[in-house]
């Protein structure tokens, strides 16, 4: 907020003299410049000729008797203000919006013509009539025009308040109720005045609403500041203001809330306004000194009011006479005649007031919502401010949208379709991509080329959902000219936030009752998490959508119609960014930016601007519910939402521009303000990714920005450290990372005037634990050059901190926004315009922002490690508590691989250890070896977990930040012994299948010979008897005709490749086994078999030992 406003106080730093020219009146200046849409402030005629936004404009508005003709007031006071261009054109949305050096000046204004931009640089840029009831000022209800007798209901200036109030008539004393004041119904009390008084009506009523703990002027009255200007064009106006009860018996005047209106000016001349609230009011509160014949003007027709008179019989012009006659005349009761004496004081005046109204609550029938009683204005001849006919278009096109929603999750799955599980699959296949954390032993190649065979396949499934009815409806809507697509979005906003509202209060109901015992019901508090993050809906979800189906046909290089169709889609959406609408960044629900979408958005964007537009990129970021997006709009006048019932995640940013005489002293163009939804979500706890989804954004929108604002309530400052120094530590981590952010803290609900003196110590303690951090993320990254936190990010410990009171003065409902948070606000714009002016120009326009932006999110989802811990020490610890379970692992595995060369020696030897141990057969010996082996694991897996209980009971190294880790890395120690143990026993039976092939070729041989020899001795027998010489042809050709056990009737039937022991089950091309043995042992088998050797191929001389043995286990199925 600027200097002009100050939290709705009256200290304009205006001169004296402007001030009594200018006749200032706080409760209809306000609405004077608030616009029929809310985009546009509207100076020309809305609904049957009526001037719908000027008539409010200065606000001392009854006519003093020296004031000029009434026609002429409008004309007279716009050249005062130099309005004049303005009538009857309209000022837009970014045009009041834009920064230049009045934003920032301490210098009161010296003329009236410079007094309306004050005001537009504060309440108006913030929805004028929504920021003065937070401020506990009346609203004008029925706006008179200086022009025409007629007067208009501002029903569409009241849409947007919102309030929450707890009526003592509530089943759940810690219950709420939450609404649009214009659908509330509330039962409405209003105050008129008839002929003279000499009660201060306005007065009387700000004592009649405020505790006198609590006093505020919510009604402008004779005896305060400048109360006592002559009026110029307020007789007519209705004035509405709320009566809000807290809950708190002890504190509350009335147990149920209340509207009470007021009628500025004498009835007698505004008989339409009368009959107005007459037909729409519980009762009616007539002010008065002397009756006389003017009684008769109280008679209104279709009356649905109670009467009550309340005068000052210590006036000399009071006539009781008269009273007793109008009493009767209406037949009034005691009670409905409020009288203060001589005897009574003001307190004990107010106190009979307060009764009196306290009983028509109590039995009021009548309670009209405010939406409702525009069928009454029309009756009456009223104007309606939405009877325009943009408003009207746009409300059919917002409810045939809304209308059709009866479950919020549902209706998201039919007509957003894009946007739901395929769209957030698709995130999690891009971040993959790059992380590649599930690759496993794949092919790394193969492995993406499978994600991106996904991905398409993702896309074809998008294009295969038509667009739905609502998405048409929605860019048609959209599509069509600036006022009426402004009032769209803001009905679509109504709409949608209502719905939303009734969802989650309900939702939320349930979940506090869950949290209750929340130890047994973790599995339902979990799904009601994502139930309530699944019934948000709001208009960002409808631009998201038109993103996804933009993204899925240009993606998919479709060339056909449909793809034409939605070119136009980027241009709109740039279009919407320029007239002061935010774009999501971000999407917060897939934690993925579109960034194809947003590419082309700010291409479109760039070609709208003027060419190479240098811009200034200002974050700001905190914990969720800390006030962050309101201090963005208090700073700069933007529309971020505010609390709006609404659990939307995500980054947002918005364009502001800078007029052209303040580009040189800022050196940019445009301010770009990027806000981000609440870290820390409770919502979103739950989720496996909470911290990543926090500090991935955190980091994203951090190197983003010239100037990040690091917003931090006094009881949530440690969530804020941990999202730091993971910022820190990914900047380390990332290349990528070039710039220095200039940060800034801002520490609220800090009101004590000594505060930057008082927390120096905590300031202090602040940087030493950032600085601590930064050194330990530098350690772990080898970065040790990097040894502050200054080396990161650009930070003052006396200029870089900030304390800003609370929002409200006293207890809500009933409290007005605090002047100190205001002035505090203030004077930290002013500050920041100094850091804008401070920043290296770095040249930066719109396409090198998208540029930087493509970069910043490659690096971070490249980023594979940082981003899943709670902050930097907790990492540090992490890697600690790594590098010991390594060395714990490696000496585990050393020793069992020791324990197994011994055991294959020992079954290598099998023969003479059985001989020694008298072991029966191998089967036995080989299950006593398992036997041992699972012995050795399990005192091998008890040492682990030794080693890891005693890390954890030591005191350094921060082994308590990684306690949660603990049992992660227990079910890795089983795993390992698991492992190790199936190796083992694999090893072992393979050992023993070697050697028992062994013995069996021992054997095979020893037979052999035996029939070798016996064949030898018969031939040399047979010579013997036959007394022959045999030559050694005929001794070779006796020798050959020995039968093979290969199949071959004599060895000239003989065939390496299949000569094999019989009895084994092997396939008849030879294993590498077989291949194996041959090669090795054939000059051993020659002499043997006095055979020639074999000519064995080269390639079988290279198959090694381990070779033989996997094809072994193989050949036999030993496991």
């Amino acid at each position: 907020m600027s200097s002009g406003e100050k939290g709705g106080d009256l200290d304009w730093r205006r001169s004296k003299d402007a001030e009594d020219s200018l006749q200032m009146d706080i409760s209809s200046d306000e609405e004077g410049f608030h616009d029929a849409s809310d985009q546009f402030l509207d100076f020309e005629e809305v609904g049957d000729s009526q001037t719908a936004s000027v008539n409010g404009l200065v606000t001392r508005q009854t006519q003093s008797k020296d004031a000029a003709p009434e026609e002429n007031n409008l004309q007279t006071l716009l050249q005062d203000l130099g309005l004049e261009r303005h009538f009857p054109e309209k000022l837009d949305l970014s045009t009041v919006l834009q920064i230049d050096e009045k934003t920032v000046t301490d210098e009161p204004d010296r003329s009236l013509s410079a007094l309306p931009w004050t005001f537009l640089k504060s309440f108006l840029q913030q929805e004028m009539v929504l920021k003065m009831s937070m401020c506990q000022f009346s609203v004008p209800l029925l706006l008179p025009n200086c022009d025409t007798e007629r007067c208009t209901l501002t029903l569409w200036a009241l849409r947007d308040i919102v309030k929450k109030f707890r009526p003592h008539s509530l089943a759940d004393p810690r219950g709420f109720i939450e609404d649009r004041i214009v659908h509330s119904e509330l039962p409405m009390v209003s105050f008129v005045r008839l002929g003279e008084c000499s009660l201060s009506k306005s007065e009387v009523l700000n004592k009649l609403l405020s505790n006198p703990q609590q006093y505020h002027d919510i009604f402008v009255h004779h005896n305060m500041e400048c109360g006592d200007s002559p009026r110029r064009i307020s007789d007519g106006l209705v004035e509405i203001s709320w009566y809000l009860p807290s809950g708190k018996k002890n504190i509350d005047i009335f147990g149920e809330a209340v509207a009470v209106t007021n009628l500025r000016g004498d009835l007698s001349f505004f008989e339409t306004q009368y009959s107005f609230l007459c037909q729409t009011s519980a009762a009616v509160f007539v002010f008065f000194d002397n009756l006389d014949t003017k009684y008769k003007l109280l008679n209104s027709q279709h009356t649905l009011a109670e009467m009550f008179l309340v005068g000052d019989s210590q006036s000399k012009s009071f006539s009781m006479d008269s009273l007793k006659k109008t009493a009767e005349e209406f037949n009034l009761k005691t009670s409905n005649i409020i009288l203060k004496t001589k005897q009574m004081n003001d307190a004990d005046f107010v106190k009979n007031l307060r009764r009196a109204v306290g009983e028509v609550i109590k039995r009021s029938k009548v309670k009209m919502p405010l939406e409702q009683t525009a069928g009454v204005a029309h009756e009456l001849g009223i104007l309606v401010d939405e009877d325009c006919q943009e408003c009207q278009n746009a409300k059919q096109n917002a409810d045939a949208i809304t209308s059709q929603i009866l479950d919020t999750p549902l209706y998201k799955e039919s007509q957003l379709p894009l946007q739901g599980q395929i769209w957030k699959e698709l995130a999690r296949l891009e971040k993959e991509e790059c992380r590649l954390r599930k690759a496993g032993d794949k092919n790394i190649e193969i492995y993406k080329s499978e994600l991106h065979e996904k991905k398409i396949l993702l896309r074809k499934q998008q294009r295969r959902c038509d667009i739905s009815e609502a998405m048409t409806c929605f860019i048609n809507a959209i599509s069509t000219n600036g006022l009426e697509r402004s009032y769209f979005i803001k009905w679509m906003r109504i709409n949608l936030d209502n719905l939303c509202r009734k969802t989650l209060s309900g939702l939320r109901e349930l979940y506090k009752e869950k949290s209750q015992n929340s130890s047994e019901n973790k599995e339902e508090i979990a799904v009601l998490d994502r139930q309530i993050s699944n019934s948000s809906l709001g208009i960002e979800h409808f631009l998201r959508e038109m993103g996804q189906l933009y993204e899925s046909a240009v993606l998919l290089g479709e060339t056909e119609e449909s793809r034409q169709q939605l070119q136009h889609l980027p241009r709109l959406c740039a279009e919407l960014l320029l007239d002061g609408f935010p774009l999501e960044l971000v999407d917060g629900d897939a934690s993925n930016i579109p960034l194809k979408w947003v590419s082309d958005v700010l291409q479109q964007l760039n070609d709208l601007v003027l060419p190479k537009s240098k811009i200034l990129v200002i974050t700001v970021l905190g914990v969720q519910s800390t006030g962050k997006s309101t201090l963005l709009n208090t700073m700069f006048g933007v529309q971020f939402a505010v609390s709006s019932g609404r659990c939307t995640r995500g980054a947002f940013m918005l364009l502001i521009k800078v007029k052209q005489e303040f580009k040189e002293v800022l050196k940019c163009d445009f301010l770009v303000i990027i806000d981000t939804e609440g870290l820390k979500s409770p919502e979103l706890a739950q989720l496996d990714d909470s911290y990543e989804h926090d500090n991935e954004l955190a980091t994203l929108v951090v190197g983003l920005s010239d100037v990040t604002i690091i917003n931090i309530a006094m009881e949530n400052s440690t969530e804020m450290k941990d999202i730091l120094q993971i910022v820190v530590h990914a900047f380390l981590r990332m290349k990528e990372v070039g710039k220095k952010p200039k940060c800034q803290f801002i520490h609220q609900n800090v009101a004590d005037v000594s505060a930057h003196d008082k927390n120096m110590r905590d300031r202090k303690i602040l940087l030493e634990q950032l600085n601590e951090m930064t050194q330990a993320a530098a350690k772990m990254e080898n970065k040790e050059e990097n040894k502050s936190f200054t080396d990161v990010m650009e930070y003052n410990l006396e200029t870089g901190n900030w304390y800003i009171p609370g929002l409200w003065h006293g207890n809500p409902p009933m409290a007005p926004v605090n002047s100190g948070y205001s002035e505090s606000v203030y004077e930290l714009k002013k500050n920041m315009i100094e850091v804008f002016q401070k920043c290296e120009s770095s040249g930066n326009n719109i396409m090198e922002f998208l540029e930087w932006t493509k970069s910043l999110w490659s690096a971070v989802k490249y980023e594979n490690f940082i981003f899943s811990f709670r902050n930097s020490l907790v990492a540090d610890a992490y890697m600690k508590l790594c590098i010991e379970f390594n060395k714990w692992e490696w000496s585990f595995r050393k020793s069992m691989h020791t324990w197994m060369i011994n055991a294959e020696t020992k079954i290598c030897n099998f023969e003479a250890i059985a001989m020694a141990s008298q072991v029966g057969d191998m089967s036995d010996f080989l299950s006593q070896l398992k036997y041992e082996s699972s012995m050795e694991l399990a005192k091998r897996e008890k040492t682990l977990l030794d080693n890891l209980t005693k890390y954890y009971e030591q005191t350094e190294g921060h082994v308590y930040l990684v306690e949660r880790y603990r049992e992660e890395f227990a079910n890795s120690i089983r795993c390992i012994k698991r492992d190790i143990e199936n190796s083992t026993l694999s090893k072992l039976e393979a050992a023993a299948q070697i050697q028992q092939g062994m013995n069996q070729l021992d054997t095979i041989k020893k037979t052999h010979i035996a029939v070798m020899e016996k064949k030898v001795l018969k031939l040399l027998e047979d010579c013997r008897q036959k007394q022959c010489q045999r030559s050694e042809k005929e001794l070779d050709n006796e020798f050959e005709k020995t039968p093979c056990e290969a199949g071959g009737e004599a060895h000239t039937d003989h065939v390496a490749t299949i000569h094999r022991p019989q009895g084994l089950d092997a396939s008849v091309q030879a294993s590498d086994y077989w291949k194996y043995v041959m090669a090795k042992f054939n000059r051993d088998f020659s002499k043997e078999y006095n055979a020639l050797p074999a000519e064995i191929p080269h390639a079988w001389k290279l198959i090694t030992k381990k070779q033989a043995e996997k094809s072994l286990e193989e050949s036999f199925s030993i496991k």
